[in-house]
């Protein structure tokens, strides 16, 4: 009987550890996820916003397949990854993130001149933002 309590015992957590290992955490709250994807959206709000600074299309294209093969990695699927991105509530997260960004340094998000000046001063240094634009 005690052989059998301690197998039960043992089976229970065992099952509660494989949980525990298969729970996902929502995309949102994957930094190496959300935060690269902050960086995309803050490049294509620069580049759709600055007639200065244009997009490196390919290069971005290539980035975000590497976002979503290592969210894949992680065990996400498809679904979850697709209903991440397509997410309204996702993308005024990432806006307000995105603003709280340009405020950060010093600039107003809704001016065109101001995210010219951040587009400029990324490509500069070199950031990630900044790898996928490009001054014309």
């Amino acid at each position: 009987m005690r052989m059998i309590s301690t197998l039960m015992t043992a089976a229970a957590l065992t099952l509660g550890l494989t949980y525990a290992v298969s729970a996902k955490a929502a995309l949102r709250d994957v930094p190496q996820i959300d935060d690269n994807m902050l960086w995309v959206a803050i490049a294509i709000e620069i580049s759709d916003k600055c007639d200065e600074i244009k997009p490196r299309t390919l290069k971005g294209l290539l980035f975000l397949n590497s976002l979503k093969n290592e969210a894949k990695s992680m065990g996400y699927s498809d679904e979850e990854i697709r209903a991440y991105v397509k997410s309204d509530e996702e993308k005024a997260r990432m806006r307000v993130r995105g603003e709280a960004y340009v405020k950060s340094k010093g600039l107003n998000p809704a001016d065109t001149g101001d995210l010219c000046t951040l587009g400029h001063a990324e490509i500069a240094r070199n950031s990630q933002i900044g790898v996928l634009l490009k001054a014309k």
